[in-house]
């Protein structure tokens, strides 16, 4: 990404304004991390620029290189992958602690880790899931404003679009990008993101009122799927608030309603709809059988060591964490791409996530991990999004009294939602 390209379109600096004035809220006297790859060190700058105009009190930034870490994980002694720098702990750890904001710019290639030892991989995200446990307990529980977006970079762009030049690609991935987070260069964005999130909280609303018992996922790839829901679960939406009562965005773009299942109240069979990107690596054409809430049988035509080890990195990584609804009529499913990005690719169908869970309680917020596991909620070092929505997905809902409520009528809200 070239800083002159950058100077002339306008629609980057919206989107660095959006990013920190909606999606992280930055307040005046804050500290703010940026954490970025090398590749995209402008659109960075921009954004450090937009948040000491808004009285950031410092911006601290956290580079990252594919290439570099793909020399790691291939040619690195074993043992560095079964421990975490005390610098990096304190880095992470201590700025949580501390309430900093946290933007991440996501963009990679989708397989920058391809024919890497998929247990190096396992053993860095089961390190640093114990060194870093207070950032993530956090990032889970906002305790801290964060955001995650994406700017995009030659060899995530050649993926996206194979059949023209990488120049072209790159320009039509970053105009994909901007119609997706609402971005058209008249300066609209805020107010556009402010109808966006009352919209979503309308219709998260009508869910919580309803407060469902189950949900039962059906369509034609052969998911068939039955999702319980705990007791006291709360609807949550795009916009989240911090535990000191600050709004934010977590994600850019953000289309979800998501929810925490019950741990041991899932069962069936769930097809992924679209490919999964995991640890630089691409997982297709996958399915899981799923009882009493545990997998016990992965398969995927492509990727599927990725896949086994993704589901093994703890005990609760082979159950859920979360189920968030999108409709299939969507503005990043209209663009009919596949963004190899889970960030784009969830906001464009229902997904389900393995791992940790959202604390989607009543109060979940303030309550310890041994509380909301008390309560039926998964507890992992991971969180995996896939995605299993389809022009034909049926969702029903049924109620706490035993009404059954259809929510999702060919991949989209049923009416009255």
């Amino acid at each position: 990404m070239e800083t002159k390209k950058l100077e002339q379109d306008a629609r980057w600096e919206e989107y660095a304004q959006l990013l920190i004035q909606v999606g992280v809220h930055l307040a005046p006297g804050q500290n703010l991390v940026i954490s970025s790859p090398v590749e995209c060190a402008p659109f960075a700058r921009l954004c450090a620029q937009k948040a000491y105009d808004a009285g950031c009190r410092e911006v601290i930034m956290n580079w990252h290189d594919d290439a570099l870490s793909r020399m790691k994980y291939l040619q690195a002694d074993e043992s560095v992958f079964e421990e975490v720098p005390l610098w990096r702990r304190h880095f992470f750890n201590d700025y949580a602690l501390e309430g900093t904001a946290y933007l991440a710019i996501s963009a990679s290639d989708p397989e920058s880790l391809k024919g890497v030892d998929s247990g190096r991989v396992v053993k860095a995200q089961q390190a640093s899931g114990k060194a870093l446990k207070d950032f993530n307990r956090l990032q889970m529980q906002n305790g801290f404003p964060w955001c995650i977006a994406s700017v995009p970079i030659p060899s995530w762009a050649r993926r996206v679009f194979p059949q023209v030049p990488e120049e072209q690609a790159v320009e039509q991935l970053g105009d994909a990008i901007f119609r997706s987070v609402r971005i058209s260069g008249d300066g609209t964005a805020v107010e556009k993101w402010k109808e966006h999130l009352d919209t979503l909280a309308r219709r998260k609303e009508k869910l919580n009122a309803l407060r469902f018992r189950s949900l039962h996922y059906t369509n034609s790839l052969g998911t068939d799927l039955t999702v319980e829901l705990p007791e006291g679960h709360i609807w949550e939406a795009g916009d989240d608030v911090t535990l000191s009562g600050r709004e934010f965005v977590a994600n850019m773009p953000t289309e979800e309603l998501f929810t925490s299942p019950l741990r041991t109240g899932i069962n069936g069979v769930v097809y992924a709809s679209m490919p999964l990107v995991e640890s630089g690596n691409i997982i297709d054409k996958f399915r899981f059988v799923v009882k009493d809430g545990k997998i016990v049988e992965a398969r995927a035509e492509t990727g599927e060591e990725f896949l086994k080890a993704a589901i093994s990195v703890d005990e609760g990584a082979s159950y859920f964490g979360e189920v968030a609804l999108v409709p299939y009529d969507s503005p990043i499913s209209n663009q009919k791409i596949l963004f190899y990005n889970t960030l784009f690719d969830e906001n464009a169908a229902c997904h389900i996530a393995f791992g940790e869970a959202y604390p989607c309680l009543e109060g979940g917020q303030r309550m310890t991990k041994e509380e909301l596991k008390a309560r039926g909620l998964n507890d992992s070092i991971t969180h995996v999004d896939f995605m299993v929505g389809t022009a034909d997905l049926s969702i029903v809902g049924t109620t706490q009294d035993g009404q059954q409520v259809p929510v999702f009528v060919d991949g989209n809200f049923a009416p009255g939602l």
